[in-house]
């Protein structure tokens, strides 16, 4: 079978943060991150015999038409594509498109707001099925192995029938085996055209070693829809990865954008092993983490094993809004874990979130009192800063929907985009909400924070991030001066 995992070009305000995402947003100044799980199955139906192809229009920037001419030349029997919640209507609308240009084409839908309303995806969309899991390389292998032979659907599929009804196989459950699934083939991916804005070193190439968090119960993350059951390769699998990566492909810095890096043996067994083979003279390493796993003892592995930028989430300082998102963690256990990880020149990046329903002015000026506190210490190297989005399927959604906290319709899904607040603040208007995130970056220009920056220029790259930096950073305080309608 001729198979596109496909990304069609999308119509906004600005540039859309769409693969690869926990949250979608449009962005000024544009970042394209490596999808690792659509990659992966797209690699793992061509090693299955399937005519595989990829392409990404908003990577490669393409216009409709000529998205269209791509997709045409390839002429593909099957058609997947990742959606989320904002931008879902214009994937049903492509869906419509491709049918057309195609006939007698099948497409597919996955992504965490395809996984939290499959029914409504099926119903508003002419998609022939939908894949609720996260796991869409088994998940598209079993469909095409169903449309090719007839064989059983696994689990967390949901298939239309030629009268228009649908029946689903059930909630989904992950049984496939990680280990088993080949390296990623990032040539068919085109794997060089994506990137991060705060990348050191290129090439700078993603692995995904676990799907998706160990911890997975924060109530605002859309991709707890995806994989109810953490589970991660051995960390002689993931190294076996980067080695394949640098060798292959000459990678100079890796991220691993599993939602949080195991800790305990796992990661002592990965630093072990990363030591052993000299990677810390040969890439940079980053990923998501949490701040009560580092350790007296882990952080000095990490930092000889190579890592460097550590992604960790603080969200809020206020108490009340971290046992609401059950997130089982304290500001002092952030104080610690940044000292810690500072103690052995680990780069932090700090995540943080405003908009809360619940939260007022003065929470959100706490949560930039701690986040400042951290960066003018020398204690993290950098931010994010997001505006709330409850996204449908999670428990954050349900929360607003029974307290009346949403300021926009509860399905006016194109603007659950990150452009404006989606809940009512206590005692901030709207407006207030999206500059304070911008507030957030601001951080990033006190003058001790900037101190502490360039006393740790170190040679000419660290002059380049820096520049790369400033721009970023300006573009990220754009990104929220105002509503953006």
């Amino acid at each position: 079978m001729r198979i596109l995992v496909t990304y069609p070009p999308l119509v906004g305000k600005g540039s859309p943060m769409l693969t690869q995402n926990r949250q979608f947003q449009w962005m000024h100044r544009p970042s394209y991150l490596f999808p690792c799980v659509p990659a992966s199955a797209a690699t793992y139906l061509r090693s299955l015999g399937h005519d595989t192809g990829w392409l990404d229009g908003i990577t490669e920037r393409l216009d409709p038409a000529g998205y269209l001419a791509r997709l045409e030349a390839f002429r593909p029997d099957l058609v997947a594509m990742e959606t989320k919640t904002p931008v879902v209507g214009q994937h049903e609308a492509w869906i419509d498109r491709i049918r057309a240009r195609i006939p007698g084409v099948r497409t597919v839908l996955f992504g965490d707001h395809a996984a939290a309303l499959p029914d409504a995806c099926m119903e508003r969309s002419r998609a022939d099925a939908v894949l609720t899991g996260g796991d869409y390389d088994f998940s598209l292998a079993s469909l095409v192995s169903h449309l090719e032979t007839g064989s059983a659907l696994g689990s967390g599929i949901v298939l239309k029938a030629p009268d228009g009804t649908w029946t689903s196989t059930g909630p989904y459950r992950p049984e496939g085996d990680l280990e088993a699934l080949p390296f990623i083939d990032r040539r068919l991916t085109r794997a060089h055209l994506y990137f991060e804005k705060w990348l050191k070193r290129v090439p700078f190439l993603w692995t995904m070693a676990g799907r998706d968090c160990p911890w997975g119960r924060c109530t605002f993350c859309s991709w707890t829809t995806l994989y109810p059951k953490f589970r991660v390769v051995g960390p002689e699998r993931l190294l076996s990865e980067m080695e394949s990566l640098v060798q292959e492909h000459g990678a100079r810095e890796i991220f691993d954008d599993t939602g949080c890096l195991p800790g305990g043996a796992w990661l002592e067994h990965l630093c072990e092993g990363m030591i052993a083979h000299h990677m810390a003279e040969r890439i940079l390493f980053d990923c998501n983490f949490r701040f009560d796993g580092f350790t007296e003892r882990n952080v000095g592995l990490m930092k000889r094993a190579g890592f460097r930028k550590i992604i960790v989430g603080i969200e809020s300082a206020s108490q009340r809004t971290l046992d609401v998102l059950h997130k089982r963690l304290t500001p002092e256990q952030v104080l610690e874990g940044a000292r810690l990880a500072a103690s052995a020149g680990l780069e932090l990046q700090l995540t943080l979130m405003v908009g809360f329903p619940w939260e007022t002015r003065e929470d959100v000026l706490q949560t930039l009192g701690l986040a400042r506190r951290l960066l003018n210490r020398g204690w993290a190297h950098h931010l994010q800063a997001t505006v709330v989005v409850p996204y449908p399927g999670t428990p954050l959604y349900d929360l607003c929907r029974r307290n009346g906290w949403l300021r926009v319709g509860a399905e006016a899904y194109e603007r659950y985009d990150m452009a404006e607040p989606v809940c009512d603040p206590i005692d901030m208007d709207a407006e207030e909400v999206v500059r304070m995130a911008a507030r957030c970056y601001r951080l990033l220009l006190h003058p001790r924070f900037v101190g502490h920056t360039l006393l740790r220029i170190r040679r000419l790259e660290d002059l380049d991030y820096i520049s790369r930096g400033v721009r970023a950073i300006w573009s990220h305080i754009r990104d929220f001066s105002q509503i953006r309608s």
